[in-house]
């Protein structure tokens, strides 16, 4: 198949081959999703967008991380609206889009990062890769999981996760419901090209509008609800001392001092 022209990125490596689009996170060494990714990932979800033939999109990290989530400087207060305001946008088209997304992880998959897979349509992980939304420990909460996770694990394991920041293997993911499967280390590719072998056999129209039928309910209560966790996020949270210790405790490294306030 001819591959289709695309913007040449410096943050994502995409290859479009109809009816299969791949974006793979490039920011070396842990693929951390800056603001610069961010406008890369909407820009590029739009283009593939456009195109009827595309049928799925595969979202993988290269080298040896899926991402370890947001970038930790673009919390500090005269950025954070931005960054919500940027990464909700891609969260948003991600849940949008008529094209199947299928999540391909290894390695770290954290905060962001775990948002990021935890929103595409299927997620094949390795065993051993490290899943967890660890914001806790910076004074703060992953917004699009305090959203949506209880309704794809459960409300105490979503608590359990958000509440204690712990990380999970990709083989915990899976059983929670968080991943579709967990493989062996060299076997994600072989995974992810069986759930392809169904897809690209179908209608690209249908499969849009049957995501559209499948989600509908679903998506107004996501719209609404990370709506109403990002104005918390910015009108709460941010005002506290403890979020804003603990983002600069992160950037000195050195251990948070709470205060509890």
């Amino acid at each position: 198949m001819a591959t289709q022209a695309v913007t040449k990125f410096t943050r994502l490596v995409v290859e479009v081959h109809p009816p299969v689009a791949r974006i793979s996170l490039h920011n070396p060494p842990r693929n951390v999703i800056d603001l610069a990714m961010m406008d890369e990932l909407a820009q590029v979800l739009g283009e593939i967008e456009a195109q009827p033939k595309i049928s799925a999109i595969v979202i993988s990290g290269q080298g040896r991380a899926f991402s370890t989530g947001v970038d930790i400087a673009a919390h500090t207060p005269d950025k954070v609206e931005t960054m919500l305001t940027k990464f909700h946008c891609v969260i948003r088209a991600l849940i949008a889009t008529g094209k199947v997304t299928i999540a391909a992880v290894d390695g770290h998959c954290l905060g962001g990062g775990a948002e990021l897979a935890m929103v595409c349509d299927m997620a094949f992980t390795t065993e051993m890769a490290h899943w967890g939304f660890p914001e806790i420990k910076l004074g703060c909460y992953p917004p699009v999981a305090a959203t949506a996770l209880a309704a794809l694990i459960g409300q105490k394991r979503a608590a359990d996760l958000i509440l204690t920041g712990r990380s999970i293997t990709g083989a915990e993911a899976a059983a929670m419901g968080l991943a579709n499967r967990a493989v062996l280390e060299g076997q994600l590719a072989g995974a992810v090209e069986e759930a392809l072998k169904h897809i690209v056999a179908l209608s690209p129209a249908a499969l849009a509008v049957t995501k559209k039928a499948t989600y509908v309910w679903d998506a107004m209560h996501f719209d609404k609800g990370l709506a109403r966790a990002e104005k918390t996020y910015l009108e709460e949270l941010m005002k506290t001392e403890d979020a804003q210790e603990g983002i600069a405790a992160f950037l000195e490294k050195r251990k948070p001092a709470w205060k509890g306030k």
